[in-house]
């Protein structure tokens, strides 16, 4: 189960990405959902994560996707 703050980041990743990717949000979360990525590093990197900027989270988060190979 995640925090109050942690669905606040997660649900402000999902809009940055769903800029970016130019995809629906529920297409991002989708995407996020399926890969784990959303359970097992942005919920668990959360302390780190929240303290870095929106252009390198979103570059980062989209690098992770291609290695788990999803292409966006």
């Amino acid at each position: 189960m995640c925090t109050k703050k942690e669905l606040q980041f997660s649900i402000f990743l999902i809009y940055s990405l769903a800029e970016e990717w130019q995809k629906k949000p529920v297409e991002v979360y989708k995407i996020l959902n399926e890969t784990r990525i959303l359970d097992n590093y942005i919920f668990v990197c959360y302390d780190t994560l929240h303290t870095l900027g929106t252009e390198y989270l979103v570059e980062d988060i989209t690098e992770y996707v291609k290695e788990m190979g999803v292409t966006v």
